[in-house]
């Protein structure tokens, strides 16, 4: 059964049909909730998998690590599990995913909010991501330009953008806009991207 919205909207108004996805990697696995009008809510997104299976180990522990677009919160759920030490957001615009993932995560240094609800003096060591690219592409150009501009000097962002959906034009557009960036991985036409400032 389909349900009428999308998971970019902020207050779907669309009866919710609750689901449930399992994620299985080497060092963690988890049952979600989900519910429809939330991204990949009937199975775990292939991007998402390819990102937490292959984004590399931060070289120093993170502080603040941002997971942006959480949807239900696989991404910062594992965040969790990999950086106990770390204080974890995630943030979505989507009011539905927020209480799903605020469900999906266990410690009590996690914040899921709104994005507006992010205090203006947070840096971050580490963002991680899944972006929503169908709300087009010169809206996505400004959410990562805002949250790129609140990465560390020295912090670092990994991006998953399927190569039919623009990856290659965003990574384009990231090295115009003066950011060190690479494609560290390609896996099903998913590009893994990560992006610094450049020193």
């Amino acid at each position: 059964m389909e349900t009428n919205g999308h998971y970019f909207d902020e207050e779907p108004i669309s009866t919710q049909l609750e689901g449930a996805v399992q994620l299985s990697l080497p060092d963690f696995s988890a049952t979600f909730v989900t519910a429809s009008n939330v991204f990949s809510w009937k199975k775990l997104d292939t991007g998402t998998k390819f990102l937490l299976l292959n984004v590399p180990k931060p070289e120093a522990p993170p502080k603040n690590v941002l997971d942006l677009g959480c949807g239900y919160g696989p991404i910062a759920a594992v965040m969790e599990h990999r950086f106990p030490g770390a204080k974890v957001w995630g943030i979505d615009v989507n009011r539905r995913a927020i209480e799903l993932a605020k469900r999906n995560t266990r410690s009590e240094e996690t914040v899921i909010c709104a994005p507006d609800e992010v205090p203006e003096d947070i840096a971050f060591d580490l963002i991680w991501s899944n972006p929503p690219i169908r709300i087009g592409k010169e809206n996505l150009k400004m959410v990562l330009t805002r949250w790129l501009g609140r990465l560390h000097l020295s912090g670092v962002a990994y991006l998953v953008i399927n190569k039919n959906l623009g990856a290659d034009s965003i990574q384009k557009w990231l090295e115009n806009e003066s950011w060190e960036t690479s494609r560290l991985k390609s896996l099903k036409g998913y590009r893994l991207l990560e992006v610094k400032h450049h020193v």
